[in-house]
């Protein structure tokens, strides 16, 4: 199949390699067509092995008590493993295993590997299950110890054995390449053949067997991005656990960074991932709106998302998650700022509010200090917290142009929200004569801020109505 490999097998007290540890280990080391070593052992957990393990692999807490543990076997490993390409039957399992239980030693396993479950798909691809007892199944293979390192190795073997009878040496070779030349680092049941995605900006979407998406990504070398998360799954659970789950990979190109995290955000708050915590999130946000006249009571009033960008926003402070959270971060203001809670609208009644009684309030809930001079502090207190005017008159346009390309998008926006991404002027007229959008989107309005302070720095053309009319620096 290939010039020198190890085809190995592993058992283990679970199936997190994070938490988990290694029970017993089996390999062969096949050169050149033949066997020149064949190897095993127990392995000393150092930690205790379920029932629901025991019973799975025969192994028990009793037959490992004596064993070495991995820092005892991890040199004779490296051995077998020197020049070879590591192969398994889902080969990231084992990989990861191997990866952590060196990390603990403090050495990093460097090492080319070649999962035996993904070129069953490629070689029987009208099979849906490939897993051993499946492909032990179809081949007619037998073993008396299935779940047992070493009788998994001889499986993986004969199996091997028949597929080179079948489709002739060179054809296991090629297919063999085909694989180790992509990444072996992929799940096994992966049917996207991530060496077609391209590596520009854009979206990238992880589905299981259903149609929610497991997750949703953005970056601007898509490709790398999704490598990156099944590399991660050798160390960190919830990524091991994700692509545990994947079955096919969905993308959508971009023209930038700005683009990718706009579509990101729609798309997550539309299909709302299972993975994704915080972008999906749809929960209505608060400001408090300070009354214009100083004489009003309360001088403050709670509102929410829908009135964001009705009237003056300058009189707006916030945003918030909750109402709770407003009404937190207003109290301890206010008993910052010495500032009347009758007035603040946190305290009813009237005449003498309590705070005053204890000289936390400087009086102008019962004349001893000027509402107007109370409103000037409100607004002192409340200044960090201001939500921003919209600085144009009315929608503006940001031109995002693909770097090493020809693809170049408009993203919309208006009073913060963002309207529509298009290509041209047609689209853009379309697009401000369709309904707005009614929710003000936190996200977003802390993306435009930013983007907004040096839009020439990101690569962007500041374009306002009607389309092509530049507005200058901004």
């Amino acid at each position: 199949m290939l010039p020198c490999f190890l085809l190995l097998d592993l058992e283990t007290t679970g199936g997190n390699p994070v938490h988990d540890r290694i029970t017993e280990i089996a390999a062969v080391r096949m050169e050149n067509g033949r066997e020149v070593a064949r190897w095993s052992t127990l392995v000393n957990p150092e930690c205790r092995i379920s029932g629901f393990i025991q019973n799975l692999t025969g192994i028990s807490n009793a037959m490992v008590a004596e064993a070495p543990a991995f820092s005892q076997v991890a040199g004779r490993l490296l051995e077998l493993l020197d020049g070879a390409v590591l192969v398994a039957h889902n080969v990231r399992f084992d990989h990861g295993f191997l990866v952590q239980e060196y990390q603990r030693l403090g050495i990093g396993l460097s090492t080319r590997t070649l999962c035996t479950v993904r070129l069953s798909r490629l070689l029987y691809p009208q099979h849906r299950s490939h897993g051993l007892d499946a492909i032990m199944q179809r081949h007619g293979l037998t073993t008396r110890d299935r779940h047992r390192a070493m009788g998994d190795v001889d499986m993986v073997l004969a199996w091997l054995g028949q597929v080179e009878q079948e489709f002739g040496e060179t054809v296991l070779q090629q297919r063999a390449q085909h694989l180790l030349q992509g990444s072996a680092a992929m799940p096994p049941h992966l049917e996207t053949d991530v060496a077609r995605m391209p590596d520009t900006p854009g979206v990238y979407l992880f589905f299981g067997e259903g149609p929610i998406p497991l997750y949703i990504g953005k970056s601007v070398h898509l490709r790398s991005r999704v490598m990156s998360h099944f590399q991660a799954a050798t160390r960190e659970a919830r990524e091991m656990r994700m692509a545990q789950e994947i079955r096919r990979i969905e993308w959508q190109e971009t023209a930038g960074e700005l683009g990718a995290l706009l579509l990101e955000s729609r798309l997550v708050k539309q299909m709302q991932p299972l993975h994704n915590r915080q972008l999906r999130r749809e929960r209505r946000l608060f400001a408090w709106q300070l009354a214009m006249e100083p004489d009003r009571r309360p001088q403050l009033q709670l509102v929410d998302d829908g009135d964001f960008g009705q009237g003056d926003a300058r009189q707006l402070f916030g945003v918030f998650r909750s109402r709770r959270q407003a009404l937190e971060t207003l109290r301890t203001l206010g008993e910052a700022h010495v500032l009347c809670p009758q007035l603040l609208g946190l305290e009813s009644g009237r005449g003498r509010c309590f705070a005053h009684q204890l000289g936390r309030c400087h009086g102008a809930c019962c004349g001893q200090e000027s509402t107007a001079r109370h409103h000037l502090r409100v607004q002192t207190a409340l200044a960090e917290h201001r939500l921003k005017s919209w600085p144009f008159q009315g929608a503006i346009g940001l031109r995002e142009q693909e770097a090493d390309g020809d693809r170049a998008e408009i993203h919309l926006f208006d009073q913060w929200r963002h309207l529509a991404t298009v290509r041209d002027e047609a689209q853009w007229r379309e697009a401000l004569q369709a309904p707005r959008p009614l929710a003000f989107a936190l996200d977003t309005y802390r993306l435009l801020l930013r983007t907004l302070a040096q839009p020439r720095r990101a690569g962007l053309t500041l374009l306002q109505w009607p389309a092509g009319a530049r507005q200058g620096d901004a």
